[in-house]
Order: structure tokens, then C-alpha cells, then sequence
């Protein structure tokens, strides 16, 4: 844990702020709907409730997740807390396209093996050997990673920045 951090990305205060709130609300108008004025049949009842759980459940763990922060070091991606999302060496390509299967403000990341799924609401996703980075984080600080990124999979492809755009 004593390695230089490169980059970080960590969640932009009024965004966070916007997420939590509108899955809260969402969670709320659902029960409030569920409670007040019960719909007519028992399974539109189960699935208001379900649903308005759901959504509140999706708020705590948006919280949760949005309080930590995203770093990258020379060996590793990982979070504020320890827990190591992918080693620099299982970088294989990184795509931010406009078009790219990634979060809003983010990137996506593909390993060389699939690893266990993990999901940070807002922060970062991991399904296989794909990692997306993004959501409710600022696009300044994702973009600075994933160009750090793209330098360390070029380095060890034995290319310099600029003989992988010519």
C-alpha cells in the first residue's frame, strides 16, 4: 500500500448528491404509492413494495460506494479501502469512445482474465474481463486515468504514445 498514486478519481459532491437523492425519492414515491393508495391487486401491491425497497437499497449502496475513491499506482487499480480491482499486468486495452459499453464521465477497461463480478453504483463496474470506471465521477479526473492508463499499456507493448496514433 506504500506505492506512488498516479491518478484518482473520486465522486463529484453534486452528483453524488443527485444519485442518492433521485434513488431515494424514487424509493419513497414507490412505498409512499404502495401505502397511500394501494393498488387493486396483491402483486401490484408486492411489486410497488419490492420495487421501492429495491430503490432504496440501490441509495445505500450508491452512498457507500461514492465515498471512496478510485487509484491508480504503477502495479494496481484500486479502491481508497485496499480492495484491488485489477493488476496493471492484466491491462489489455482501454476504450472511452463516445460509443464504448461504459458509464457516463468514464472508460472501460479489458483485462486478459476474467475476474469475480463487482458492482460500486456510480463508481465502477467489473464483469468478466471488463471493468468500467465511471458514473457519477468528474470526467477531468477519469479522463487523466485512463490516458495514464493507455500510456502503461503502450509502454509495455514497446510503443511510445505517439507510434500508436501515426
Amino acid at each position: 500500500m506504500s506505492q506512488e498514486v498516479l491518478a484518482q478519481v473520486e465522486a463529484s459532491a453534486p452528483r453524488r448528491g443527485l444519485g442518492v437523492g433521485m434513488l431515494v425519492i424514487l424509493g419513497a414515491m414507490l412505498l409512499y404509492i404502495a401505502f397511500a393508495t394501494p393498488p387493486g391487486g396483491v402483486a401490484l401491491l408486492v411489486m410497488l413494495i419490492v420495487m421501492g425497497a429495491g430503490a432504496l437499497f440501490a441509495a445505500e449502496r450508491m452512498r457507500q460506494a461514492t465515498r471512496l475513491v478510485l487509484e491508480l499506482t504503477n502495479e494496481e487499480l484500486r479502491l481508497s479501502d485496499g480492495r484491488v480491482l485489477a493488476r496493471v499486468e492484466e491491462f489489455v486495452s482501454i476504450d472511452r469512445g463516445a460509443f464504448a459499453f461504459k458509464p457516463s464521465h468514464g472508460f472501460m477497461l479489458k483485462l486478459k482474465t476474467p475476474s469475480k463480478a463487482a458492482w460500486a453504483p456510480g463508481m465502477y463496474w467489473r464483469f468478466g474481463k471488463r471493468i468500467g470506471v465511471g458514473g457519477v465521477t468528474p470526467g477531468a479526473q477519469t479522463k487523466i486515468m485512463a490516458d495514464m492508463i493507455a500510456a502503461m499499456i503502450m509502454e509495455r507493448q514497446g510503443k511510445t504514445p505517439l507510434q500508436g496514433r501515426l
